[in-house]
């Protein structure tokens, strides 16, 4: 019996801790509708479904113009031009985000955990961080989307 409670106990808190920690209050909350309407396809299916685009396909994966990178669901300002280097890797790179602007999550989608990274106002799908960005900066590559940035010059 004891190990009955025990059991029922554990998972009762594992539940609730599981919750608790998925359960994120956006700023802007739109309906599946409303999110289609404004955007367009791909930029749809990456925000809001978590896909990703195809490597070296996307508008900013080698494009260095100086200004700032925002969600193309909410147009928050996510990212700055002097943080985007090239990784190679066929998607836009960055060595930091704009601080604040960001909520990180685990996603098991290939089998494994990998760190997603959400825009923190609408909760879109921006890509991963992984840990082999360039050690003199920081040392971490946010691998983003094209279809779900916005640029703006400075």
């Amino acid at each position: 019996m004891k190990y009955i409670n025990f059991l029922f106990l554990s998972l009762l808190f594992l539940t609730a801790c599981k919750s608790q920690t998925n359960e994120i209050n956006y700023e802007v909350i739109k309906t599946d509708n409303e999110w289609r309407e404004q955007l367009d396809q791909m930029s749809y299916l990456v925000l809001r479904k978590a896909y990703t685009e195809r490597p070296y396909t996307g508008k900013y994966d080698n494009f260095y113009e100086k200004g700032t990178y925002h969600c193309a669901g909410c147009n928050e300002p996510l990212y700055k031009s002097n943080n985007k280097y090239n990784s190679f890797c066929g998607w836009p790179s960055f060595d930091k985000e704009i601080n604040d602007k960001l909520v990180y999550d685990v996603d098991y989608k290939l089998g494994y955990p990998r760190t997603e990274i959400k825009c923190k106002k609408c909760g879109g799908h921006l890509g991963h961080v992984f840990s082999d960005g360039p050690k003199e900066t920081t040392g971490i590559r946010h691998c983003v989307n094209s279809a779900a940035l916005i640029f703006k010059k400075s």
